[in-house]
């Protein structure tokens, strides 16, 4: 279908155009005040301190006794009912964080003990602070692998246990404190920087390497790689082969098989609670650095992981979940997690979906859960002495296996290409490389996906729906009709000096296109560009520059720059940098409807450019001497609305037809309509 603006009559009358809303310049306001509103969105978007408005003061230290410690919040409406559920959840949860939290232990090359320790105290300290209702608290598969991974780096386990276990813990320490900073400081947004793409494909990089690292306890071999990537742990396992142990194979392979189908688990464990370990937290050179990165990298990993779950029960429950609260009850348990023997925990998917399963209520299943493996540490350490090693390796690949996540990989493939690739990058990055250069990637790939969208951002051409005053995007609207002498684009993103250059030689290039398609079509030449800005949610001094370079191109090209929908904070800049003086705000319109109205009007009586009409006359139009009116030229089936786009009504029309002499003007490519001097009749 052609597209053109002959199906719709623009309601262009000279009343519409004077009667259009004009663009307000938002009323200034104190310096301060802008700052204080700018860091309330930035740092307080929930307002958290707005339950304290107007409360006396003892109700005040309820509040917010409630709102650092949510459990007295809850407590109070607590029911023998909740607590009959969160029993059944909690003993639940515990029967699967006794052989998870030794597995994960031996996977950070950890006693095995330190497994249940950190399923002991931190689950008692979110209990009551943390603001979720299903997360069950424990250790996690690839943050135990980034501990081995990282510490491994600079210190040998087996050389030297107790140095290690003691930078583990100081790891720990360093990721409470920065999870518990980010809370405080209302910093949570960073952790959206690494987006659920990244997350999908590090951790199914990080199963993988942990599946082809236990294939060392499967096949009962006593030396192994110490690398992480898929090549030299192959290399590790054929190089040995006469040294493969097939009943360690057989009982290792049918293990898992009964793992995968009955989901039961065994450990091993030691006797005794947790021993304080303060005093062995690692404060001097040379390993702290080591220590610091280690906390704040796998700190980062395990926030996103425990705030994501977190989120994705309370959907199914219908709350909300405070990120901020949970990044300093994660920080909290950790931090007293370290001074307890404990490393680092989170809230894993696999125990909250138990958890969320079992019919928990609130947070009493980490409760009982934390109850339950006292218990077990205090009487029942002795009847897991003898567990395999076969066995917590066949464990940790049960477990491993439901982290790659194929049928969010497929997703991500149908609906975002990007994400896919981001997601792959991510997994080849650990299978092949390393876990750092894995981490790497995500990250990487990430914030280069956040800076395309900031740096190129998405421009179009926008049309009008038949019959409306909609103006869409012509390729989501087939249908969506150019506007003659008119190119409406759009910009969806704040302009800024990072796509300021972009989006000037963009809309150059998009004027320069019309132009070509126009002068090929033989059509009306380009008169007005017009930038619809409702997208536009802030703009800089480059941002400001950039209009006025596009201004004066387009007024080299004798084309008239307008600009429609700019939101309130465009506006006031717009205004402070005397770009509206300069433009004149007779050109800036409320919607992209009024202005196109206007320019339509404009050209319809012959004054595109109004600086350009005072000094030269019109060579489109036959004016007649006895009249002040001109009518542009127009094809047949306009008529009608040529004239109701001049004001006349319709009875008026068919008076002023019978007036008019019209007359054929091949040379003029169309219509002359002459008025006749009896048209002042019309006119009185």
């Amino acid at each position: 279908m052609d597209k053109g603006n002959a199906d719709y009559v623009y309601p262009s009358s000279k009343e519409n155009v004077e009667n259009a809303h004009r663009v307000a310049i938002p009323p200034p306001q104190p310096f301060f005040n802008s700052l204080k509103y700018n860091l309330k969105e930035t740092f307080f978007p929930d307002d958290p301190l707005r339950l304290f408005k107007n409360k006396p003061a003892s109700k005040k230290f309820i509040l917010g006794l409630q709102y650092v410690f949510p459990i007295f919040e809850w407590a109070p409406r607590y029911s023998f009912q909740f607590l009959k559920a969160d029993l059944i959840a909690g003993i639940t949860i515990a029967s699967l964080a006794i052989p998870q939290g030794i597995s994960y232990a031996k996977l950070a090359n950890l006693p095995p003990i330190l497994g249940l320790y950190s399923s002991f105290v931190p689950p008692l300290v979110y209990a009551i602070m943390g603001s979720s209702k299903d997360l069950a608290v424990g250790t996690v598969a690839v943050a135990s692998l980034l501990i081995a991974s990282f510490l491994g780096q600079e210190v040998n386990y087996n050389e030297n246990p107790k140095l290690y276990l003691h930078l583990a813990f100081t790891a720990t320490f360093f990721a409470g404190v920065f999870q518990a900073s980010l809370g405080l400081l209302r910093l949570g947004f960073i952790v959206d920087f690494l987006s659920h793409a990244a997350i999908v494909g590090f951790m199914g990089g990080a199963a993988t390497v942990v599946c082809l690292q236990q294939l060392k306890g499967i096949l009962g071999l006593e030396h192994f790689t110490h690398a992480t990537d898929v090549m030299s742990v192959m290399h590790s396992i054929f190089s040995q082969t006469q040294r493969w142990r097939w009943e360690s194979g057989v009982l290792g392979c049918g293990f898992l098989f009964f793992l995968l189908i009955t989901r039961y688990f065994i450990g091993y464990l030691k006797k005794g609670l947790n021993p304080p370990s303060f005093s062995d937290l690692v404060f001097v050179s040379p390993y702290l650095t080591t220590a610091i990165k280690t906390g704040i990298i796998t700190g980062v990993i395990a926030m996103a992981e425990g705030i994501a779950v977190g989120r994705s029960f309370a959907m199914f429950k219908n709350y909300h979940i405070d990120g901020n609260k949970e990044m300093i009850a994660f920080g909290m348990m950790n931090i007293a997690g370290s001074c307890t023997s404990c490393y680092l925990t989170t809230g894993p998917f696999s125990r909250s979906a138990v958890n969320f399963n079992a019919g928990c209520k609130t947070a009493v299943s980490n409760i009982v859960m934390s109850m339950a493996v006292m218990v077990t540490l205090l009487f029942l350490t002795p009847l897991f002495h003898y567990t395999p090693l076969v066995v917590l390796s066949a464990i940790i690949m049960a477990a491993m296996l439901g982290l790659i996540d194929y049928e969010a990989v497929i997703h991500l493939f149908k609906v975002d290409k990007f994400d896919f690739i981001v997601c792959i990058g991510a997994y080849v990055g650990v299978v092949f490389g390393s876990i750092q250069i894995g981490l790497v990637i995500a990250i990487s790939i990430s914030v280069l996906r956040v800076l395309l969208f900031v740096a190129r951002p998405r421009t179009s051409v926008l049309g009008n729906i038949p019959n409306s005053r909609i103006y869409r995007n012509i390729e989501h609207y087939p249908n969506a009709n150019n506007v003659t002498g008119v190119l409406i684009l759009k910009i969806d993103a704040p302009i800024y000096f990072a796509n300021a250059s972009y989006l000037r030689e963009r809309i150059a290039r998009w004027v320069e296109e019309e132009e070509d398609k126009l002068k090929a079509s033989e059509e009306s030449s380009l008169h007005y560009v017009i930038l619809d800005m409702g997208a536009v949610g802030n703009i800089d001094t480059s941002g400001i520059s950039m209009l006025e370079e596009v201004k004066k191109t387009l007024d080299r090209r004798e084309l008239k720059l307008v600009l429609a929908n700019p939101g309130a904070e465009v506006t006031k800049k717009l205004d402070k940098s005397k770009f509206i003086e300069n433009m004149g705000q007779e050109w800036i319109y409320l919607t992209v409807g009024e202005a196109v109205t206007a320019c339509n009007f404009r050209l319809h009586t012959c004054e595109p450019n109004p600086e350009k009409a005072e000094s030269e006359p019109c060579d489109n139009v036959d004016i007649c001497p006895d009249c002040c009116r001109a009518i542009d030229i127009i094809t047949r089936n306009c008529w009608p609305a040529m004239l109701t786009s001049l004001g006349f009504t319709a009875e008026e029309g068919n008076i002023l037809r019978g007036y008019c002499d019209v007359s054929s003007a091949p040379s003029l490519g169309g219509l002359v309509v002459i008025y006749h001097p009896q048209v002042s009749k019309v006119l009185a």
